[in-house]
Formats: C-alpha cells, sequence, structure tokens
C-alpha cells in the first residue's frame, strides 16, 4: 500500500489522529489511554494487518518519557512509527502489548529494566538484565554512588 493510500485509512480509522508523512515512515503521535485500541485496530483491520512489532523503545525527554513503536505490515509490506508520551516522569505506566504481538515482551522487559517504565498486564515484568534495586541507568537523572557516574 502507497504511503497516501495508508494515510487515508488512518484518517478514516482515527480522523482525530496525529499524522505526520514527512520521512521515509509514517509517524503517528497518540495519548497512551489510546495505545491498546490503536494497536488493535492497525494489527487486526484486513486494510492495514501490522503483524509485527520490530521495535520499541523509550526516550527520557527530563520532564516525560517516550514510548515509541516501530510497526510493519508482513503482508502488505508498509511500516509506521507510533509514539506516545508519558507525563509522569516518576511514575510512567502505560498498557502492555505483549498479548498483541509477541516481540514486544523481552523489548517492554528492556525498556522497564533500564528506564523504569511500567507496563501494566505484562505476563512477566521482571528486570532482564539489572538486579533489582540497581536504579534505572538510561533515565537522565540517574546518579551511580559506586562509580559517580551522573547523567
Amino acid at each position: 500500500m502507497e504511503k497516501d493510500q495508508l494515510v487515508a485509512v488512518l484518517t478514516e480509522l482515527f480522523p482525530a489522529l496525529e499524522i505526520n508523512t514527512t520521512g521515509e515512515s509514517l509517524r503517528i503521535k497518540t495519548e497512551p489511554g489510546f495505545i491498546r485500541q490503536l494497536a488493535m485496530t492497525l494489527r487486526d483491520d484486513q486494510r492495514l494487518r501490522f503483524d509485527y512489532l520490530y521495535n520499541l523503545y523509550g526516550v527520557d525527554r527530563e520532564d516525560r518519557f517516550s514510548i515509541i513503536y516501530g510497526l510493519e505490515s508482513t503482508l502488505f509490506t508498509h511500516s509506521l512509527v507510533i509514539e506516545t508520551d508519558l507525563s509522569d516522569h516518576d511514575h510512567p505506566v502505560i498498557d502492555t502489548l505483549s498479548d498483541l504481538w509477541k516481540t514486544a515482551e523481552y523489548q517492554e522487559r528492556e525498556v522497564y529494566d533500564l528506564m523504569g517504565v511500567t507496563f501494566t498486564n505484562h505476563p512477566d515484568p521482571r528486570r532482564l538484565f539489572l538486579e533489582d534495586g540497581w536504579g534505572f541507568p538510561l533515565r537522565k537523572d540517574y546518579k551511580d554512588e559506586i562509580n559517580f557516574i551522573e547523567r
């Protein structure tokens, strides 16, 4: 599906959605409370069929966290990027998408482990790399008292 056709389908399904068409991939900006509904529609709509979550990462913007999802349709070979901002920097929380795309399970655990973003209803919310109590080293306010590393 061409980019303009994809934009037309997305606009039909979600008229209020903020869609950025500049650049190689389409970029969608949405509210965190809408992420599950948007993700299910993108996966299940027969015109879209985004069946592969190829990337999920977090960005610490000091006053908020951004969670970015990269999706692709292996059937139609189109892709897009979804971004959502979590305004509570101290206790960032968003719904898991691991039940929709299995690839999200470990990527969400990584974002939790390194940034402290909690994914509600995640099937295995344990830390992935670091020990409990370590802190979240990719946060901009992280302080490592042992090695004197400050961001």
